[in-house]
């Protein structure tokens, strides 16, 4: 008897290919949440697996905060002509300008939080009933307690203590007139897997990722990118390092390593000998020990 093995990165594949195939049979409109990272840059190709050869049967959605890498932007407008697929965005500067939500003042001043108006307020009036999005249990405590199907009210929010069983992967998608979904297949990943998998399909990733050099300023135990947003203090001064970025959100706080990293074997080689979370350069989760959390209830990623 011939015997069929999958290595774990199949098994990885496999399982959030039924997730995508279970969002789709699911819902009527769902999106996939595209920041133009390598989680969501991930979502997006097995998306492509899972439905080929026709095109990605969901729209993609990007938040945009208007403090976006330069990079970010370029890197998800060529892939959005490549998939021939449908861009919604979401603007935080046009949520501003109508004064649904006020900016934020001050050193640390992000707009990360304000993502979360504009978030629910695209989904509202899109009317999507599942949002899926590329966040992973090894990311970050509040991330851990998360279902493949999260449950949200229909204020958008998010309560850790009511989700529902998901037993044998059975998923129950069921909700009430103005509630909706978060679908995360990609929970069981690790950074690890993320880039042994990126490696093992030669997907495309920004530039970002790769070690450059760049001007950065010390800040929050991370070097944070100069631009224009960013507003140096008295004893701040910038220098040009050689850094590449694990994650990538906001310019303004999205911190850098020191790393000589500039091919996928090497990140994959440094991402094992690293001891820290990828979000630990990023200084909106520095605020306390439940940031995260707290913005997820009120609505976040």
């Amino acid at each position: 008897m011939n015997k069929y093995y999958l290595n774990y990165l199949d098994e990885l594949e496999s399982e959030a290919i039924y997730i995508l195939r279970e969002v789709y049979a699911q819902f009527q409109n769902p999106v996939i949440l595209f920041s133009g990272g390598k989680d969501s840059i991930l979502v997006t190709h097995l998306a492509k697996k899972a439905f080929y050869p026709a095109k990605i049967p969901f729209p993609l959605m990007h938040v945009d905060t208007g403090h976006n890498f330069p990079e970010t932007i370029k890197f998800r407008d060529d892939l959005i002509d490549e998939l021939g697929a449908q861009l919604i965005v979401g603007s935080v500067q046009e949520s501003i300008d109508c004064g649904r939500v006020a900016e934020e003042k001050g050193k640390n001043a992000t707009r990360n939080a304000l993502q979360i108006t504009t978030l629910l307020d695209a989904i509202e009036s899109n009317k999507v009933d599942c949002a899926i999005g590329g966040g992973r249990r090894d990311e970050e405590k509040a991330r851990a307690k998360e279902r493949f199907f999260s449950h949200r009210d229909d204020f958008g929010q998010w309560d850790p203590k009511n989700q529902r069983p998901e037993l044998w992967n059975l998923l129950n998608g069921k909700y009430f007139e103005g509630e909706h979904f978060r679908a995360f297949p990609i929970s069981n990943w690790t950074e690890m897997d993320v880039w042994n998998y990126i490696k093992r399909e030669n997907i495309q990733i920004p530039s970002l990722y790769l070690a450059h050099q760049r001007e950065v300023v010390w800040r929050s135990e991370s070097w944070i990118p100069v631009s224009e947003h960013l507003k140096l203090e008295e004893n701040e001064k910038i220098e040009t390092k050689k850094i590449r970025f694990r994650t990538l959100g906001d310019i303004t706080i999205t911190g850098g390593i020191e790393s000589d990293a500039d091919t996928l074997e090497k990140i994959a080689e440094e991402v094992a000998a690293l001891r820290m979370t990828e979000r630990g350069n990023r200084s909106d989760d520095k605020r306390s020990e439940t940031a995260m959390e707290d913005r997820k209830k009120q609505g976040y990623f």
